[in-house]
């Protein structure tokens, strides 16, 4: 009886080893069989017949299309590549999904057809699902808005931005080169997660990126030439920031960054704003506003704007906002270990510019540690003053530790300070050129600021 007992045991756990044996095969065999798909495997779009999508210079954007919706619809695909040396035309907009990459070489060219009839706010490419989609990055390739082949138009007005993408998240926007549209480079509404950088942005029709209603925004590593308005844009947006970006103009356009707030509907309170060099903007290197109804200034607050070099900021003698940092409707922002050099009408200043005006009074602005000096007169924008402050009645400046020389028209209008040092004329160009002395300067943190 107890050796049938036994047997009896010896198989059940036979059994049950055979099926453990057989389960672990089994597994082995799936994870192997997997492990061989093509996963994250690449869709090619050529114009010589090569790829998987071939495009003929004509409406080259139904193919494009193509690949990108065979990639949404086939999960082990992630990515439609343009192959160069190649311009495709396209006559309608590019549409891409969730979990995609659209890339290309730097000879691949997405370019806007001549005398398109689109209407305005109809982007160059934009996303798939009008409710939005997730995980989007576009790099590497050239984008064309065929300013010239579309004169008819007018830029600032909506038309041709380059990429819009709405209630989205997770885009990247990188290594593209980007020029002569009549609208924005990249332009988000109520996203968030968004990193644009390493680009190359070239004398667009609005701003190169235009944040609106969105979050967690980084930009850095970028060369802008702006030409019709800014180079950084932030629009009631939050958790921002902008860093070793190289920014300017070629007598057009408006700010290098701009950061504006509009009424009580939205939080601005954690914008930080560093290393960038700001040079020959043609308005104010950096334009703060708030405005609009009337808001709580916790809701308006803190921007940090630090280690960025102004180099000649507010090149437009008829641009009264011209300057280096222009800024109203803000409280509690910090501008510290700065160069200010030869920026024009006052390398700081508070104004109201045009219609934008901050709601009531009591707003407080910090400048310590910068450097400020060679500031010129502006016809318009002011005489030359390191520090101006236009709104007397409803903002103050708290001056501290400032490095000031050579202002054209002295350091101070409507402001002061009992700490700021004032050095001779040509001290700090000096000190910059001369290692050992450099050591021993007192803002020497703001005499290297800016990409090097």
């Amino acid at each position: 009886m107890e050796k049938k007992v036994q047997t009896n045991r010896w198989g059940s756990r036979k059994k049950i080893i055979i099926s453990s044996v057989t389960l672990i095969l089994l597994i082995a065999i799936i994870i192997f069989f997997l492990s061989g798909l093509p996963f994250g495997r690449v869709v090619y779009v050529t114009t010589n017949g090569s790829g998987d999508f071939n495009c003929d210079g004509v409406d080259d954007q139904v193919e494009i299309n193509k690949a990108l919706a065979y990639v949404a619809e086939n999960p082990l695909y992630t990515t439609v590549h343009l192959k160069g040396n190649a311009t495709y035309i396209i006559s309608d907009s590019i549409l891409i999904g969730s979990n995609t990459v659209l890339e290309g070489d730097s000879t691949a060219v997405i370019k806007l057809e001549d005398k398109s009839d689109w209407p305005e706010y109809k982007p160059i490419i934009t996303q798939m699902d009008s409710s939005g989609n997730h995980d989007i990055t576009i790099r590497g390739f050239e984008i064309d808005g065929n300013h010239d082949g579309n004169s008819e138009k007018k830029r600032g007005a909506g038309y041709h931005n380059l990429i819009h993408l709405l209630d989205s998240e997770n885009i990247q926007v990188h290594g593209l080169y980007m020029h002569d549209s009549h609208g924005d480079g990249l332009k988000v509404t109520r996203c968030s997660n968004i990193q644009f950088y390493n680009n190359k942005v070239y004398r667009l029709g609005h701003d190169a990126l235009y944040v609106i209603y969105s979050s967690n925004v980084e930009a850095w590593d970028n060369r802008i030439t702006c030409r019709t308005n800014s180079g950084l844009r932030v629009y009631n947006s939050n958790h921002v920031k902008f860093y070793n970006n190289t920014i300017n103009s070629e007598g057009e356009g408006g700010a290098g960054i701009q950061v504006q707030k509009d009424g009580s509907s939205f939080i601005m309170d954690d914008i930080e704003i560093f290393n960038n060099l700001l040079y020959e903007t043609n308005a104010a290197g950096i334009w703060i506003t708030g405005y609009g109804s009337k808001y709580s200034k916790d809701t308006a607050k803190d921007i940090y704007i630090h280690n960025n070099r102004f180099y000649k900021a507010g090149t437009n003698q008829g641009a009264d906002w011209a300057g280096g940092i222009t800024l109203n409707g803000f409280q509690n922002t910090l501008i510290e270990n700065n160069l200010f050099d030869g920026c024009y009408g006052a390398a700081i200043a508070h104004k109201r510019v045009m219609a934008f005006s901050a709601p009531e009074s009591g707003y407080t602005t910090i400048v310590k540690n910068n450097i400020i000096i060679n500031t010129q007169p502006s016809r318009t924008a002011g005489k030359g003053y390191a520090i101006l402050n236009k709104l007397n009645n409803t903002h103050s400046f708290i001056l501290e530790n400032n490095c000031l020389s050579n202002n054209a028209a002295g350091n101070y209008l409507y402001a002061n300070s009992t700490s700021d040092v004032n050095v001779d004329k040509g001290h700090v160009e000096q000190v910059a050129n001369n290692e050992s002395m450099k050591k021993e300067f007192p803002w020497s943190e703001a005499l290297s600021a800016g990409p090097q």
